[in-house]
């Protein structure tokens, strides 16, 4: 019996091999048959992973329902060893939902209309500040004639390109627009299907979201051994904590960013103000570049009006982000992440380049949780060697093994 199992792991170790090879191989040189499934089913999951963001950022303001009104049925429901109790969770979810709706309800009826407010004055100025740009160049050019045959022969080899595109190249680039914008239509309607799902699942999910955890655990009980089980459990904890904190925490922060930005820029009276507010708010979303993001193009934009408000608008964005970043920031998000600026810079950087602005900002809790991953094997291997887990022991001379100096002891 003992060979046939040998013979048994055997088989399955050199199966699993071949396979992971063949996968391997088939991912840099063959056809990418796995990179096209996992593709395709992500977009059929897409749903469910709106549906799980949606619940694990809706998950804490259910919580906080249930503790200031319904604290005693869920004490009740919690003594008798059930998850919630019943119809309060489903009371909670609707609560949820209905401040959720509240909120989006405000955001278009006050935001919107000053936003396309703003467009419509953009578009309709577009003209006046041409003209500006162009005044700015002929100054340049005059305080500056040497760059002018420079410019005047990129802007020769520019009007060729251009004629040779309009003749040769317009009607396919067209027609490729043309595919390209239905594609994007097609993706929007898509995009509004699977929230619409997304909005349904989280319901689901919050009202069973203690039996979905209980789940989890139980799953990670029955296919780890008791002490590894544990191991498990904690970095899943914080991995959440980090995850949490994290997202939530900046999302907050984003919009109270906006927020400070949009009354900032009212008091000042700044062209443009709500749809300066709105950039600033979401590309502070992106941690470190995110206030270099919204601030230089929104600077821009004042500059075409009038370049003393745009001096004292970055003036007002740099106290705000000092503000951000000394007082609300530390205030919400804390020490989530416990990353240095330079690992910050280096998750931005990397996440960036492989998934765009997603990356950017979910890149930095992946890379604290990795970095916490790291940091937890090297412990336990110092540990076990006897050695201090402090970085600062390590900044002279090696420290030596307790049992290597007991060894030597006569």
């Amino acid at each position: 019996m003992d060979r046939r199992n040998n013979y048994t792991r055997a088989g399955l170790t050199v199966f699993c091999t071949a396979g992971a090879i063949l996968l391997f191989y088939d991912t840099l040189f063959g056809s990418r048959v796995l990179p096209g499934l996992a593709g395709k089913l992500l977009t059929a999951v897409a749903p469910i992973l709106y549906g799980a963001f949606m619940a694990y950022l809706l998950a804490p303001l259910v919580d906080v329902l249930e503790r200031w009104f319904f604290s005693a049925p869920v004490a009740r429901a919690r003594e008798k060893g059930r998850f919630c109790a019943p119809g309060v969770r489903a009371v909670s979810v609707a609560l949820t939902w209905a401040i959720v709706g509240v909120l989006l309800y405000l955001l278009v009826s006050v935001l919107l209309p000053e936003l396309y407010k703003s467009v419509i004055q953009l578009a309709n100025n577009a003209e006046t500040y041409y003209k500006t740009v162009a005044g700015w160049i002929e100054s340049l050019f005059e305080r500056f004639p040497a760059i002018e045959p420079w410019v005047n022969a990129r802007m020769n080899d520019a009007y060729t390109k251009a004629n040779d595109w309009l003749q040769n190249q317009a009607l396919n680039d067209a027609l490729t627009v043309a595919r390209t914008v239905g594609g994007g239509v097609k993706s929007a309607v898509g995009f509004l299907k699977n929230l619409l799902i997304g909005v349904i699942v989280s319901v689901y999910l919050l009202a069973t979201k203690e039996r979905s955890a209980a789940y989890g655990k139980k799953a990670v009980c029955a296919l780890f051994s008791k002490k590894n089980a544990g191991w498990v459990l904690r970095g899943a904890r914080r991995a959440d904590g980090i995850f949490s904190g994290f997202v939530r925490g900046k999302l907050l922060d984003s919009l109270i960013i906006g927020i400070l930005c949009f009354i900032g820029c009212s008091i000042l009276k700044f062209p443009y103000t709500p749809l300066i507010s709105v950039f600033v708010g979401v590309t502070n979303i992106i941690p470190f570049f995110g206030p270099f993001l919204g601030a230089i193009p929104s600077a821009f934009l004042i500059l075409l009006v009038s370049p003393l408000k745009a001096l004292y608008f970055l003036i007002f964005v740099l106290a705000l982000q000092q503000l951000d970043g000394n007082v609300i920031g530390p205030k919400i998000l804390g020490g989530q992440t416990g990353l240095s600026s330079l690992w910050v810079i280096i998750a931005i950087l990397v996440g960036g380049s492989f998934f765009g602005i997603p990356g950017m900002f979910f890149g930095v809790p992946v890379c604290a949780c990795l970095y916490c991953a790291v940091d937890f094997l090297l412990s336990q291997r110092l540990r076990r060697r006897h050695l201090p887990e402090e970085t600062e022991a390590y900044g002279g001379d090696l420290p030596r093994e307790e049992t290597e100096g007991k060894k030597k002891e006569p």
